[in-house]
């Protein structure tokens, strides 16, 4: 059995608790299991518990064996000085703190229904540790706890973002229009646009906000695209015209060409497209992220978001090849909603953080619960097991519980788990 397994059953109280005893054979009573610490040290702090009649406060730890603490050099540690409680599942030897004075120890035991259910949990080869159970637990209590995973979700994205701010010298600006040009890369694309947004910097970009001509040739001459023919048409070879007295003005480095993936992609999401419409939402967007950060309605970040690509577009997807003119290649609605969900709703809740704002972190999960829940082979498996998700909030919540929870076996410190493991067969359902 797994040491954390202790610990849980320690934090949650599932030991038999009934006059509870130290190994010495004085009376004991838990006042309070301390909060359990991630880092080195004692395995829960500021503990408070009561042997005989003195009540002590100080930390906690737990082994499998008492004999484990000198096993691990505790008692040559001062750090472990003020632990008050050694738990553990079986004593087999007293323990000491580094000053010679010896620790109250107590032998916890628990259900041994309990280790079963975690150690089929641990060994299962299913899509998710519980699937066989699953079907047992109300879908109302799985939804109880969907704002507690879509907030750990940001938590996961905004560090990325916390990263990527301090490298910018805490420009919102230039983080901000980072992460979204990798996201107009999507999956496929994501590395090339993010060099390509390191490759021109935002303030450059906002220097010439007023020419989409400019920024069209300052972000395609940028990518290395121009650099692939020799010659072309008229469009091509202004836009090379162009960038070569803006890439001597700025100094700027250019992407590789060949890093740009064009196979198995749809021509529209082609990134000579995405470029465009990318350089048409920083002419429409003056103070882009600043404008983002003052809306309130997420149709209107939607209509911010539906860009189009230049005329020149329309018959191309690569340049110097025509096709046959057809519509307008507008930013679709799918791909609007990912980067919503990808950008905008990560920054403002990282934003509101960082300047105290709870109104803008309660409307990043206001938004994604207007946003309609995603369809991918994910939501597809969470979908047959009885979880039908009514929106972006919702899907985001299962994604996280399976990456951040299902996938590591980290059933735990899951509630759907956590009640799987204390499961008795006596119980006609989990609820």
């Amino acid at each position: 059995m797994h040491e954390k397994f202790i610990y849980y059953v320690w934090k949650n109280r599932l030991f038999n608790s009934k006059k509870l005893k130290t190994t010495e054979g004085e009376p004991l009573e838990i006042i309070y299991t301390g909060i359990q610490n991630s880092n080195s040290g004692p395995d829960f702090f500021n503990a408070k518990i009561k042997i005989g009649n003195t009540v002590w406060a100080g930390n906690i730890e737990i082994h499998k064996k008492a004999s484990d603490w000198e096993k691990h050099n505790h008692g040559r540690d001062k750090a472990y000085d003020n632990v008050i409680l050694h738990v553990v599942e079986r004593a087999d030897k007293k323990t000491f703190r580094s000053n010679g004075s010896e620790i109250a120890t107590l032998e916890i035991s628990w259900p041994e229904e309990y280790t079963r259910n975690y150690q089929k949990l641990l060994s299962a080869k299913t899509w998710i540790a519980c699937q066989d159970e699953f079907h047992r637990i109300d879908p109302l209590f799985i939804r109880m706890g969907f704002h507690r995973l879509m907030v750990e979700r940001l938590e996961e994205k905004t560090s990325e973002i916390i990263v990527r701010l301090t490298e910018n010298k805490n420009d919102w600006n230039e983080t901000f229009w980072q992460f979204l040009a990798k996201v107009f890369g999507f999956k496929i694309n994501a590395m090339p646009f993010l060099l390509l947004a390191k490759s021109v910097p935002y303030n450059i970009l906002s220097k010439h906000k007023n020419s989409l001509f400019q920024l069209e040739s300052l972000l395609f001459g940028a990518s290395g695209l121009l650099n692939e023919e020799l010659s072309g048409d008229d469009y091509f070879q202004a836009l090379r015209n162009e960038f070569n007295f803006l890439h001597k003005k700025y100094k700027l480095k250019t992407v590789e060409a060949h890093l740009w993936k064009f196979m198995r992609l749809r021509p529209a999401n082609f990134p000579t497209v995405r470029i465009s419409q990318l350089a048409r939402l920083i002419y429409n967007s003056q103070g882009l992220f600043s404008k983002i950060v003052e809306i309130e309605n997420p149709e209107q970040i939607k209509s911010l978001f539906k860009t189009e690509a230049s005329e020149y577009w329309d018959s191309h997807f690569r340049f110097n090849r025509a096709s046959e003119p057809g519509k307008s290649k507008m930013m679709g609605e799918a791909s609007v909603n990912l980067i919503i969900l990808n950008v905008v709703v990560p920054f403002l809740f990282v934003y509101g953080d960082h300047q105290n704002l709870t109104m803008l972190k309660n409307r990043a999960l206001d938004f994604l619960e207007k946003i309609p829940p995603e369809n991918n082979a994910i939501i597809r498996r969470w979908k047959k097991l009885g979880i039908n998700p009514c929106s972006a909030f919702e899907t985001q919540a299962l994604l996280q519980l399976k990456s951040g929870h299902c996938d590591k076996k980290n059933c735990l410190n899951c509630p759907v788990g956590s009640k799987i493991v204390k499961f008795t067969h006596a119980s006609e359902e989990i609820n």
